[in-house]
């Protein structure tokens, strides 16, 4: 779940895109990188790390002009290495490109072939550089041609933030899976972000979600410096997933609070679970509060922090490899001993992916004397792979694509396990929109 940013007629652009890409640093850990542009050239500074690692004062210094885009990694397409970071900086006829992704390109195998046939080379192996290269081997006069002629050769769910040494260009997918907002800078400069959160770090005012299948052009010959271009009817699938785990709780996407449907969520998991007695509810930190709470407002039983996390350690879920997720679930949790011994617990996740961490947590429990253990999961069964941006790539890591309900709470050690339905998730989130629940129900709806 990267995390993209855009900045447009502000001279502290670059500094700008640090501070947003710091506020979504949750969406990404692997990689951050910067591109600006002064109107002459565009200088790029990325590399392996968090933004507070990469980017320092000096740094900062270099990426002057009054234009940049910013991108934090987490790995869905390419491997784990410093040139898979993004922007992706290019040289080509029209002159010098940059580029940020969030997303995953469906058919970006055969893209790949197809450009290598035709004598490219590639250098990094995300999906991201087939757009480069499309962009580059096109025929047309202008870049905004190019990019929509590149844009009809590739399929999935992305956003891309595309910049020249003179233009920002932003497209969003005609399904909208992927969230990005619009935002107005104090000094009249535009903000394009992933997640509102960031407009609030920077003092931007939220204006509006970029809508499914449009492009806006951020240019200075242009009334008000932007315009819009509607590329494709709108066929709009945001992800549910960004309400239940993904997402910081401050955002808002698509007009609702991400708090707001958290607390709804868990409500609804009380109703589907009425009849598991207990002593408090528990929630894992920091993405199962906002459920838990309104899990304990709705059944009346007392909530807990009896779960402690240490904010120095990453999220699991989007480690890239197994190992380092089985260590940091140890040294990212600890349950307060003296509040759970002798209890009935009811613990509260958002999800349950591989079940590294619902295991881990029930053994803390059990361990710190709990007397029963009842292990509540905010979202419906994970049964199938996300092809659309979220790291499970294979049937084979899914827990609840190979076990049943019963083997996955036996061999988690807890006396019972309460998915939320699938209607009650859409409930919780609204039937205004026909929600992407790939992940849930199987339902590959781009071809």
């Amino acid at each position: 779940m990267c995390a993209v940013v855009g900045v447009y007629g502000d001279e502290n652009a670059s500094k700008i895109a640090y501070y947003a890409l710091f506020a979504m640093q949750h969406r990404g850990q692997e990689a951050t990188g910067i591109s600006a542009s002064d109107g002459e050239h565009i200088k790029t500074i990325k590399s392996r790390g968090l933004v507070t690692e990469v980017f320092d004062d000096n740094s900062l210094d270099i990426l002057r002009g009054d234009m940049a885009i910013g991108h934090n990694r987490y790995s869905t397409a390419g491997h784990d290495s410093i040139l898979d970071a993004q922007p992706i900086f290019a040289r080509y006829s029209l002159g010098e490109i940059s580029i940020v992704h969030n997303g995953n390109l469906i058919n970006k195998n055969e893209v790949r072939k197809e450009l290598i046939k035709e004598g490219a080379i590639f250098a990094t192996s995300m999906d991201t550089e087939n757009v480069v290269h499309l962009i580059a081997r096109s025929q047309k006069e202008h870049l905004k041609d190019r990019i929509i002629e590149a844009l009809d050769k590739i399929k999935g769910a992305y956003c891309f933030i595309i910049q020249s040494r003179s233009k920002m260009f932003v497209i969003r997918d005609r399904y909208g899976v992927r969230p990005l907002s619009l935002g107005k800078l104090e000094n009249g400069g535009y903000i394009v972000a992933s997640e509102t959160c960031a407009f609030d770090l920077v003092k931007a005012k939220f204006i509006r979600d970029i809508r499914p299948g449009e492009m806006l052009i951020f240019d200075k010959e242009l009334p008000n410096k932007m315009e819009s271009i509607q590329l494709y009817k709108s066929d709009y699938r945001p992800c549910a997933f960004e309400y239940i785990y993904f997402a910081r709780p401050d955002s808002v996407i698509d007009r609702k609070s991400v708090y707001k449907v958290r607390g709804r969520i868990g409500w609804a998991l009380a109703n589907e679970a009425a009849h598991i007695e207990a002593d408090m509810v528990v929630p894992v930190p920091d993405s199962g509060v906002a459920a838990a709470l309104g899990y304990s407002k709705k059944s009346g039983i007392p909530f807990e922090l009896a779960i402690v996390r240490n904010h120095y350690v990453g999220r699991t879920f989007i480690e890239p490899t197994q190992e380092l997720r089985d260590m940091k679930v140890k040294l990212k949790l600890s349950p307060i001993k003296e509040k759970i011994d002798g209890k009935r617990v009811i613990v509260l996740d958002d999800s349950l992916v591989r079940g590294t961490t619902s295991k881990q947590i029930v053994k803390m429990l059990r361990e710190s004397g709990a007397k029963e253990v009842h292990m509540m999961i905010a979202a419906p069964e994970i049964k199938y792979p996300c092809k659309y941006g979220i790291d499970t790539p294979s049937f084979k890591e899914l827990m609840s694509a190979n076990k049943t309900k019963d083997e996955i709470r036996d061999y988690m050690g807890a006396d019972s396990l309460t998915f939320l339905s699938i209607e009650a998730l859409k409930e919780a989130i609204g039937y205004d929109r026909n929600y992407s629940l790939v992940s849930f129900d199987g339902n590959y709806f781009i071809e």
